[in-house]
């Protein structure tokens, strides 16, 4: 079965992405049509990138990376759940996305996005980060306003009405991306005959 990560690209103190992560894998989960799995990023030993050699060698020195490695690769497809801090996405996302290589290549991601717009600028500046990793995104998104499916400034989440659906457009996509990257990905560990 196809196995999706949902990872929550936030590690903040008082973070709304921890209800927004779960109200997206408990949506997934319902479908029946993958394994969903929520990676916390605040729960992962990922210090700032530390390795001696880039990651597209592939040649990780520490356990750290070697374990996060491992993590990466045993998804076939991603759900991103990131904030917008100050026009783009945390730190600590570019730095788990950055940590490994190979791992990401020829699969597929969505978007879970929140913020006073929705996070759309997140969004946008994740795409060509992800497209130098290989990773095919998704055109739908959800995209969460803190006026609209938030209350109290984000203390509550809220999810409007039309955000299931929004989810179901977004899992949707990435498992039909998902599964036809697995037939790219088999094709290119099989040695040529």
């Amino acid at each position: 079965m196809t196995k999706i990560a949902i990872i929550l690209g936030s590690t903040r103190t008082g973070r709304a992405g921890g209800r927004v992560a779960q109200w997206v894998l408990e949506q997934a989960r319902k479908r029946g049509d993958a394994d969903y799995d929520l990676i916390d990023l605040a729960q992962v030993d990922l210090p700032q990138i530390d390795e001696p050699f880039p990651p597209a060698m592939g040649r990780y020195t520490h356990p750290h990376t070697r374990q996060w490695a491992t993590t990466v690769a045993a998804y076939d497809g991603y759900v991103l759940v990131t904030p917008e801090y100050n026009h783009s996405f945390p730190g600590v996302l570019k730095n788990a996305l950055d940590r490994v290589h190979a791992e990401w290549n020829n699969k597929a991601v969505g978007f879970v996005s929140y913020g006073f717009d929705g996070g759309v600028r997140a969004v946008e500046a994740l795409r060509p980060v992800l497209g130098a990793l290989k990773l095919a995104d998704v055109s739908a998104t959800v995209t969460l306003n803190l006026r609209t499916d938030f209350a109290d400034f984000g203390a509550t989440f809220t999810p409007s009405d039309h955000q299931g659906p929004a989810v179901t457009a977004m899992l949707d996509q990435l498992l039909s991306w998902s599964n036809a990257l697995a037939y790219t990905r088999s094709s290119a560990a099989s040695p040529a005959s």
